[in-house]
């Protein structure tokens, strides 16, 4: 199947406690140029995402946009430091006897948010999701985003296929105009030669076998004949479809072949001389040309 290098996808996933979304986007690009931006502290999943990316899509600039979120149940576990807490009690216990001369015992009136800030008394630990689950959570909403791409991008491959193929029916109408018309150039250009030649032979006075009169005539007239041309322009015509047809990444097969089009068409144009070939070749290009803008967005 043809596929556009346009499209956008997007998946979700929740592991490790975490929520996982995937978007990927991605425009015509010559290569695969595949930018994935991840949070820093998952830079790592990287090569990994690329590599899953570049298993299905062959060409295009892609971005993949990757956001992990912690679910509310895995915030951050705040801990009491019982032995630093216990020593700091005791130091504030010492420091009562010794500022009342008075026994050791519980230290009253204790502000518990000036007490909390002391160095140590608190510690926050961060419920840090496991590598491989959250690797695993985000591939599977990657694998979702792309399945998504992937549609759109086929969806749209598809009415390019359809636009190519119409255009490739009007550019065939259009040789097999030019082929009536150029046995008639090419008949109408013998004559005239024919006649030219045995006129100025007459004028000379000169004699000619007119078997070499007429070859030579048939040489020339030969020269503004198209038929090679049309030809392999037929024969480009029939493997643009089968390329078509064939589907896959032909992105790169179609640009080369297209440039075959324009050649044979810059051809006849210039050895044609009629008026009539003349606008069938402006309304060829135009079509090729329309063909190849369309191939540029093709994988």
């Amino acid at each position: 199947m043809i596929r556009s290098m346009t499209g956008y996808g997007r998946g979700t996933a929740s592991a490790a406690g975490c929520d996982i979304t995937v978007e990927v986007r991605s425009v015509n690009h010559r290569y695969f140029d595949c930018n994935v931006r991840l949070p820093r502290m998952y830079v790592y999943m990287e090569d990994a995402i690329k590599s899953r990316l570049a298993q299905n899509v062959s060409r295009g600039k892609t971005d993949v946009f990757v956001t992990i979120e912690k679910q509310p149940g895995s915030a951050p576990e705040i801990k009491v430091n019982m032995p630093v807490a216990s020593q700091y009690m005791l130091a504030m216990n010492m420091l009562r006897q010794l500022a009342n001369g008075v026994p050791s015992g519980p230290v009253a009136n204790v502000d518990l948010v000036a007490f909390s800030k002391l160095e140590g008394v608190l510690s926050v630990e961060a419920n840090e999701p496991d590598e491989d689950e959250l690797m695993a959570g985000v591939l599977s909403a990657l694998d979702a985003a792309e399945e998504s791409f992937l549609s759109m991008s086929r969806a749209e491959g598809e009415r390019l296929k359809q636009d190519i193929l119409s255009r490739a029916d009007t550019i065939e109408q259009a040789v097999g105009r030019i082929e009536e018309r150029s046995k008639e150039c090419v008949a109408g250009y013998f004559d005239k030669l024919l006649a030219r030649l045995r006129d100025t032979l007459e004028k000379l006075g000169a004699s000619a076998d007119e078997g070499r009169i007429v070859t030579e005539a048939a040489i020339y007239a030969d020269k503004v004949a198209v038929d090679e041309e049309t030809v392999r322009l037929r024969s480009h015509i029939a493997e643009l479809r089968k390329l078509l047809a064939d589907g896959g990444a032909v992105g790169r097969k179609l640009d080369f072949l297209i440039q075959e089009f324009n050649r044979e068409a810059n051809t006849i144009g210039s050895k044609a001389n009629d008026l009539d070939i003349a606008r069938e070749v402006v309304s060829l290009k135009s079509e090729i040309e329309k063909i190849r803008e369309q191939v540029q967005n093709i994988e």
